[in-house]
């Protein structure tokens, strides 16, 4: 498409002359605006790729791919039905749980606290809680025993640690001579667990299922079960295919649906911050036309003799569009390369800037997250580059078109 003559002029005009370095100013900014857009562009978006990440792995280590319950009142004789599940295509591991809200005290401290009931041995089987404990350890949840263990947070809440008691309240009352009491026993702090996520750290408590089970007063009944799958993005077509076996009298629910809201307003938030940083690429794309405008402005005598030496309209438009398309390609090119290398290395710089100003830009209380994650998809940066690529060329189309429309005859009229 291009020929070396029109090649030669597009990289020689790329730089102006010394007589006239603003050109040369408009051409360097110019590439400077697209880098820019372009570098923090791909570094916004491998942030937030990294915090939808990040958060997807710590709720569903917490929460579940799939639950089962029934809609009539506690699962009894689950066992079997466990069984049935476990033998499905892409399951990997269920779990029994009980669940309920509750009040835990603790000298003059008290909080509200959900209570999870489960059975230590296969916990591991669909939740990654016991990777995530700073004191004790899960299988210290013997049955009968009254052991807890708690978040991070609501430890430190009600001032307690591995070996100290707490008492839980929960909301069933019990009927005795001297009138209605509330139901409640103390617990014995076996083991504190921090998965990172203020949410969970400081509202939610373990304890044995059979001790959860009396506790609320379920009849050795469970509230349900908790299904580990393969692959999290098959969660939705596994539970249609369960809600689908088990019949009507069981409710089942997968990740998406339970925390559907969540991750949309996330996939939003990454939507508008592309629009909105994109309009930065755009402010450079902006000054490829107002740099080419002034190119041909100052080239009127030179594109005026190229005319007359036989060169075709055609021919000259191209060399503008080339001059364009060089400055595009070279920013595109330098923002993609700090973009990189920007997204790759954003912890270690954000935890150094950290450290040196002592500051959190993320405190754990505020924000789901307290470190600053990145993942780097190539995919984003492929469509990146190329749409500023393909906005780069066409911003070149109207100044070459102008400098094309070129009269000799006018232009060397006072030369």
């Amino acid at each position: 498409m291009f020929h070396p003559l029109e090649l030669y002029i597009g990289l020689r005009y790329t730089r102006a002359k010394r007589s006239n370095h603003f050109i040369s100013f408009i051409t360097l900014i110019s590439m400077l605006g697209i880098a820019l857009g372009v570098t923090v562009l791909i570094t916004v978006l491998s942030v937030m790729n990294g915090f939808d990440t990040e958060l997807q792995h710590r709720i569903l280590g917490m929460a579940s791919d799939i639950t089962v319950s029934q809609y009539n009142g506690p699962l009894h004789d689950w066992a079997p039905l466990a069984k049935r599940i476990k033998n499905q295509p892409g399951v990997t591991g269920v779990a029994p749980y009980v669940q309920g809200e509750a009040m835990i005290t603790a000298g003059g401290a008290a909080s509200g606290v959900v209570v999870q009931g489960i059975v230590p041995a296969q916990q591991g089987n669909v939740s990654n809680v016991g990777h995530h404990m700073t004191t004790g350890k899960l299988s210290a949840l013997g049955a009968g025993q009254f052991g807890i263990v708690l978040g991070k947070e609501l430890a430190n809440y009600l001032g307690v640690g591995k070996g100290d008691h707490v008492t839980i309240i929960t909301p069933d009352t019990t009927v005795t001579p001297a009138g209605v009491l509330p139901r409640f026993r103390r617990f014995t702090v076996v083991g504190v667990f921090s998965v990172g996520m203020y949410q969970y750290d400081r509202s939610m408590a373990f304890i044995n299922m059979q001790d959860a089970s009396r506790l609320f007063q379920l009849n050795n009944g469970i509230t349900g079960l908790r299904i580990k799958v393969k692959h999290v993005m098959s969660a939705p077509e596994i539970a249609t295919a369960l809600n689908g076996q088990l019949g009507s009298s069981y409710w089942v629910s997968d990740w998406t649906q339970q925390n559907s809201n969540f991750f949309h307003a996330v996939k939003t938030e990454k939507t508008v911050m592309f629009v909105i940083l994109f309009l930065i690429v755009a402010v450079g794309v902006f000054n490829i036309v107002s740099t080419l405008v002034m190119v041909v402005t100052d080239k009127q005598s030179d594109i005026a003799i190229l005319r007359t030496l036989g060169l075709s309209p055609r021919r000259v438009m191209r060399i503008f569009i080339l001059q364009g398309t060089i400055i595009g390609l070279i920013g595109v090119l330098m923002g993609i390369l700090g973009g990189v290398l920007l997204s790759i290395n954003v912890g270690t710089i954000v935890s150094t800037i950290e450290h040196i100003f002592h500051v959190q830009f993320l405190s754990p209380k505020v924000y789901y997250i307290s470190q600053l994650p990145s993942h780097l998809e190539w995919s984003d940066v492929w469509h990146i580059g190329v749409i500023a690529f393909v906005l780069s060329v066409i911003a070149t189309i109207y100044p070459a078109w102008r400098a094309a429309r070129t009269q000799p005859a006018e232009a060397l009229r006072y030369d």
